[in-house]
């Protein structure tokens, strides 16, 4: 399938790891233009030099925190004098604090708003201009298998990945008119460093081993392993690309039929 993304423009959010990388890396290797972004210098650059090895041609690496809006807004301002224009958003943020109601202060909250759901609303109004102008967009918000099913000790994800949910289902009717698509992705068990640390957290409270907590969730997902995150990518892939015409205000779990909930 052509994905008709050669030529196209790609803002990643939180690109210089696990599923916001893979995601930067596919588009780049399908030919769109891919603005990258995060706050570690060092893995721009590194990452940057593997999309030019991939597909050819140079990203634009910004450093930005997506908690800070004159910085989200300086990278859509510089992807588009750079490309031209932006025709496709991929929303990421690093995952909020772990724990339960009770451990959680109101600067945590604030926290977890601020990265996990005001990002995504500031990315989207700032490419809004741009996607409105050619008649065309896609907007993929990254979010958990929370938004289905709630996960244990993870309320602040479980709070605001919902929130992306109802953000993006409103969303699809006020952008349809202008050709602009919008869907949000859930990962279940991928194998990303974020994961990692949530198994060594588990580990921790359960007083066993990585590879202990890690088997015991593989025996809950159906495929029976962790997903690999160019397994999400994929799917993020054709979402964001002219070949999805007709997918929008859609939640779409990618996570081997670990939930259950219907």
């Amino acid at each position: 399938m052509d994905l008709q993304l050669t030529g196209r423009t790609a803002i990643v959010l939180a690109s210089t790891k696990g599923l916001g990388k893979a995601t930067a890396l596919a588009l780049a290797a399908e030919g769109a233009k891919v603005a990258i972004s995060g706050r570690d210098e060092a893995a721009l650059a590194a990452v940057a030099e593997q999309i030019e090895r991939i597909s050819g041609q140079a990203p634009l690496a910004i450093r930005t925190d997506v908690t800070k809006a004159e910085q989200i807004e300086q990278l859509v301002k510089e992807t588009a004098e750079r490309f031209g224009s932006v025709d496709i958003l991929i929303n990421n943020a690093g995952g909020p604090k772990a724990g339960t109601f009770d451990q959680m202060s109101d600067e945590d909250w604030q926290n977890a708003f601020e990265l996990n759901l005001l990002s995504f609303v500031r990315a989207i109004r700032a490419v809004l201009p741009y996607m409105r102008k050619q008649q065309f967009g896609r907007i993929v918000n990254f979010a958990s298998s929370s938004f289905k099913q709630p996960l244990d000790n993870l309320i602040l994800s479980n709070t605001f990945r919902t929130g992306i949910i109802g953000l993006a289902k409103t969303l699809s009717s006020e952008l349809g008119p202008d050709g602009i698509l919008i869907n949000t992705i859930g990962p279940g068990r991928i194998a990303t460093d974020r994961v990692a640390s949530l198994d060594q957290l588990k580990a921790q409270q359960e007083q066993t081993t990585m590879d202990q907590v890690r088997t015991q969730i593989e025996q809950t997902i159906p495929l029976g392993r962790y997903g690999q995150p160019e397994e999400f990518a994929r799917v993020a892939t054709f979402l964001a690309s002219p070949a999805n015409s007709y997918v929008t205000g859609q939640a779409l779990l990618v996570d081997g039929g670990m939930v259950k909930a219907i």
